[in-house]
């Protein structure tokens, strides 16, 4: 347990300000647009315009991170990253309403565009630090407190964001995230300095390189395919528990509570994993708990009363726990030491714009009814997991891997 308290305590205590601010930003954000002390007229649509752009700039994750990969000190990349989210959502949340709105949208960008070193790029750091040494087994456990972070981050972060705003004022809860995240840079100086991956920035893979790695290299291909399909039902959860709660139950808040349930389930299911580290080859579990997922989505659709449903939303989140540990795993395992920081973050930026993506559709194809969309959704993740076999039995050959001496046959997060 001493390593808790070491090097890894550390790197989980920085993971965890720095992903709760990131989380309960966007909620912040519009929580302080229809505030009255902002004073806008059409604060519901600019407090959304500012959500998504702290969102859509993952997409640019893969150009952010290959400043890490390149970097001879990857903490003082991280840490220059998270003091900036710091400032930027600091900014927007002081000139929202009292500057031109351009000025806000834009600080909303540049905090965005800070986003995924917080969430991969943290992470593709996690195999440095623990893996080698804690063994195999310690290191799968420090994977799964990697994931159980990101679960607290994106329960505790937006939570403590609500608590904030009613006890002082929203800007205050803005400002509390700001700090959160240079608190977060600060303690990310102490960690042990990883090796860098190239001798100096050149020798980094290209961006152009590092995503066509995601396409021509077999096991990430399909590790990304069967992320992206999964993040588009699963994205999708929050809109179809809203419509189906009313469904099964009177009860105020009941589509609001089957979305905790999730939470509740995703947090004890990473907690499992970090005493039961997932084992095997990466891949292969990514697809294995894919299949268990679709299985999950179908009991959903199927729960013929409020507290069976509330179950299954339970169990639907506690099956994502292992399979996101297991996909963090892949990508620490077949990614190339030069485009390790680009492999995490493109892939984490594509599970964001695929999950948007999934709340987009659910949203629009609401008159379908839920439970035709959750069978949606479990059909989806069934082809995921068909088209990762399919993909696997059509590879001419296996294809090596990148795995460094301190990855384990499973293990790695972001």
């Amino acid at each position: 347990m001493s390593a808790y308290r070491g090097p890894l305590g550390r790197y989980l205590l920085a993971a965890t300000l720095a992903r709760a601010a990131d989380a309960g930003a966007a909620v912040g954000l519009v929580l302080l647009a229809v505030s009255p002390e902002a004073g806008l007229e059409h604060g519901v649509q600019a407090g959304g315009l500012l959500a998504a752009a702290l969102t859509a700039p993952h997409l640019l994750g893969p150009w952010v991170a290959r400043r890490l990969d390149g970097a001879h000190d990857g903490r003082r990349v991280l840490a220059a990253a998270f003091t900036a989210y710091g400032i930027a959502i600091a900014a927007a949340s002081l000139g929202l309403g009292h500057v031109p709105f351009p000025l806000v949208l834009a600080a909303a960008v540049a905090a965005g565009a800070c986003g995924p070193p917080l969430t991969g790029g943290l992470s593709s750091r996690l195999a440095g630090i623990a893996g080698g040494r804690s063994g195999p087994v310690g290191a799968g456990r420090a994977e799964g407190w990697d994931a159980v972070t990101y679960g607290l981050a994106g329960t505790l972060g937006p939570a403590l964001v609500a608590v904030l705003a009613s006890a002082t004022t929203a800007l205050a809860a803005m400002l509390s995230l700001a700090a959160a995240t240079v608190v977060a840079a600060g303690v990310t100086l102490t960690l042990p300095r990883a090796e860098p991956a190239g001798a100096r920035a050149e020798e980094a893979l290209t961006v152009r390189a590092a995503l066509r790695l995601l396409v021509v290299h077999g096991p990430l291909r399909r590790v990304g395919v069967a992320t992206m399909l999964t993040a588009a039902s699963f994205g999708a959860l929050s809109v179809i528990a809203v419509m189906l709660g009313p469904d099964l139950t009177s009860r105020a808040g009941a589509g609001a509570s089957l979305v905790a349930a999730f939470g509740l389930g995703n947090l004890a299911g990473s907690g499992l994993v970090t005493a039961f580290p997932v084992r095997g080859e990466p891949e292969r579990v990514t697809t294995h708990w894919v299949a268990v997922m679709r299985a999950a989505l179908g009991v959903c659709a199927l729960a013929p009363s409020y507290p069976l449903a509330l179950a299954a939303f339970a169990l639907a989140g506690a099956s994502n726990a292992p399979f996101f540990t297991a996909t963090l795993a892949a990508r620490s395992r077949y990614s190339p030491a030069p485009a390790r920081a680009q492999v995490f973050v493109s892939l984490a930026g594509v599970k964001v714009a695929m999950a948007s993506a999934g709340t987009a559709l659910a949203g629009a194809a609401g008159g379908a009814g839920p439970r035709a969309l959750l069978a949606a959704g479990a059909a989806l993740t069934l082809g995921a997991a068909a088209a990762t076999v399919v993909d696997r039995r059509l590879s001419p050959a296996p294809q090596a891997d990148f795995q460094s001496p301190n990855t384990t046959p499973c293990g790695s997060a972001a």
